[in-house]
């Protein structure tokens, strides 16, 4: 059986796939899949966000004007003359309107020349430091714009961290969105470090060219910008090749990016650098007035006082205080030298009695009490300059450059004091405890081998206090005993006890009075005039010659109670008891206030308060009311104080003061030992 013809089966083909639609579906695929990652990146960065949003700080505090960083305050004689400035951080704000501006564009070209382009960030700046900062492993380059920087000098620490940079850009924005962008420039330009302790584009214009910034001129800005990047580095003053290739980069900077015109920077380019000599106060002119004015500022200025800012004007004249502050010294020294009171000094020739003024001190002596005590050199390091003393119980040292009044040839330790020799001093410091079998260290002690003085010198036309002197130190935190102190005014204090006898009117210059030795019990005559053959004489001689028992006598007539309060009228306040050393000045009584007392008389009668501060400026220029002061006020008639004023010429005249005549000028005033 035969069976019908079947075809061969050709070659296989492929079956045709359409294209297509799958590229459309691994497209939607890859959308899908972009979205949900961009979706979770999203949702990442906002919960990063918030993670380092939770406890930024708040911009609040450089907004509306709220900015206050620490800024100096001058401290000014009556002339202007610069007595202190008082600072934490050296730094002047100036609004930036004041400011000219090739001044903000020179800061522009070296910092951030697209400033008020972006919006606070330079993201292909920032890329391109995170990519070299992956590289190394660390962080080496930043790319800060002036909006960064601001947050980063003025909101957050300095560290170089990715955290404190994440924090450092979410803040930009934020203050860009709150603040313009001159604001944001001025916050700039007063908060940057120039240098040499140099806050603020203010104080750097001053510092290196001796003007404000209004004033400098467009080389000097340049120079000043350059400073920025490294302001030890590109220093005109340590560095001037390096400051002037620094100015030269600014300055082309400021043609390319079209700031300044090619002529303009040939210019400035020609300009030489001329640097202001460096100034600063006399820290020994006037100590004692910065402390006064600092006590004044928290006064009127409370806690904001130590953010500075202020500009105090005092009635300081300041060669009148300088020559007052070189007199004191001049006396001092001639007196220590007078006295023996220099070195080299020697140990007795015998141990003075135990128990005597002049004894070694016994015990253990107390920081607190202020004493001065008399010690015993027992050992010196002549490399150091240190003297070892014995004052009781303790072991203490004496830096003898810390005492140039005593030791003006600089001798060594070992000349100036060798062991055995008595020297009276003071503690400075409490004595540290010892730490186990560790002896303790010497307590600083300071020498106290001569007297202290003060002067106070008031205009008695307008009481202002013309100069003040109140240590011979000079030093900022010393003892003020022009008007701190209270001292025995001694026989200065016989003019408040006459004035008040001519103002009872019993008596007048020409009264006799008794001045018989032993005429008052317990009051011996002590000079030529107490032991004179006379029985009496007339009250203007008794004060010329500064007699002893005619005061007494004056003051038993009048009554020594209504001589207190006869004093509380002119103005003491210290202590005082009505019994007969009164007249004798026995009560103490500040320098300040005895002065004031002489000025009522000079004055015809009037009590007015001294006067130390004119004016007080805040940081914005604005007059602070000064602390109020009790209206002047007549205490005595013209008369009686014309009276015992000539009374007091005759002091000058033929009695204890004539010293003062070689003045050869009109003088009134008491003498009192």
């Amino acid at each position: 059986m035969s069976t019908p013809d079947r075809k061969e089966p050709g070659p296989v083909r492929p079956s045709r796939v359409a294209v297509g639609p799958l590229l459309w579906r691994w497209a939607k695929r890859a959308f899908v899949a972009m979205l949900v990652l961009l979706a979770l990146g999203s949702v990442g960065i906002f919960f990063v966000v918030r993670h380092y949003e939770a406890d930024l700080p708040s911009t609040e505090e450089i907004k509306g004007g709220r900015y206050r960083p620490p800024q100096v305050t001058r401290v000014l004689a009556r002339d202007g003359t610069l007595l202190a400035e008082l600072f934490t951080e050296r730094r002047t704000v100036v609004p930036i309107e004041s400011l000219p501006p090739h001044v903000k564009l020179a800061i522009l070209a070296a910092e951030d020349a697209h400033f008020y382009e972006h919006e606070g960030l330079n993201y292909l700046g920032m890329l391109r430091a995170m990519l070299i900062n992956l590289r190394s492993g660390r962080t080496r380059q930043g790319a800060s714009t002036i909006t960064q920087q601001v947050v980063k000098n003025i909101l957050l620490d300095p560290e170089r961290t990715y955290r404190r940079k994440i924090r450092e850009v979410i803040l930009a924005r934020r203050i860009e969105q709150e603040l313009t962008k001159d604001q944001i420039l001025e916050l700039y330009l007063n908060h940057i470090y120039f240098g040499h302790g140099r806050y603020g584009i203010e104080e750097a214009a001053r510092y290196y060219f001796g003007r404000p910034a209004r004033s400098i001129s467009l080389s000097q800005a340049a120079m000043l910008a350059g400073l920025v990047a490294g302001p030890e580095i590109f220093s005109p003053r340590k560095h001037p090749s390096k400051a002037d290739q620094r100015r030269q980069f600014v300055l082309g900077q400021m043609q390319a990016k079209g700031f300044i015109a090619p002529e303009q920077k040939e210019t400035a380019l020609q300009e030489p650098i001329a640097l202001a000599t460096a100034q600063s106060a006399s820290a020994e002119l006037a100590p004692e007035v910065v402390e006064i004015v600092k006590r004044t500022l928290q006064e009127v200025a409370g806690p904001g006082a130590v953010l500075g800012g202020y500009t105090v004007t005092t009635t300081i004249d300041p060669k009148m205080q300088e020559q007052a502050r070189r007199s004191v010294r001049s006396n001092l020294e001639s007196y220590d030298e007078r006295q023996g009171m220099r070195g080299p000094l020697s140990p007795p020739k015998k141990p003075p009695k135990k128990g005597s003024r002049g004894a070694p001190f016994e015990g253990t002596p107390r920081f607190e009490d202020h004493k001065v005590l008399v010690g015993e050199v027992t050992d010196w390091d002549d490399e150091l300059g240190l003297i070892y003393v014995r004052v009781g119980t303790v072991r203490g040292v004496v830096r003898l450059d810390d005492h140039p009044r005593y030791n003006p040839k600089k001798l060594a330790a070992s000349k100036f004091a060798p062991k055995g020799t008595l020297m009276r001093v003071s503690l400075l410091a409490k004595e540290h405890e010892s730490k186990g079998e560790e002896a303790s260290p010497p307590v600083p002690l300071r020498l106290e081998l001569g007297p202290q003085s003060a002067l106070v010198a008031l205009d008695v036309r307008t009481r202002e206090v013309l100069a003040l002197v109140g240590n011979y130190e000079a030093v900022p935190g010393g003892l003020d005993r022009a008007t701190q102190a209270r001292r025995q005014p001694a026989s200065t204090f016989k003019p408040i006890v006459y004035s008040y006898a001519l103002h009872t009117r019993r008596f007048t210059p020409a009264t006799l009075v008794d001045i018989r030795p032993g005429s008052v019990r317990g009051i011996q005559a002590t000079d030529e005039s107490d032991a004179a053959s006379t029985e009496s004489v007339r009250l203007r001689e008794a004060l010329a010659k500064s007699v002893n028992v005619a005061a007494v006598h004056v003051a038993r007539e009048v009554g020594p109670a209504n001589v207190v309060s006869w004093a509380r009228t002119l103005g003491i306040t210290t202590p005082m008891e009505p019994d007969l050393s009164l007249p004798l000045g026995a009560y103490e009584a500040k320098p300040i206030e005895m002065a004031n007392v002489y000025a009522s008389f000079a004055s015809g009668g009037m009590l007015e308060h001294p006067k130390l501060i004119t004016r007080i400026q805040d940081p914005s220029g604005n007059d602070v009311a000064l602390p109020a002061s009790p209206p002047s006020r007549r205490v005595m008639e013209e008369s009686e104080a014309f009276l015992i004023t000539s009374m007091l010429t005759s002091v000058v005249d033929r009695g204890t003061g004539q010293m003062a005549r070689s003045l050869n000028r009109p003088v009134a005033g008491k003498t009192g030992t």
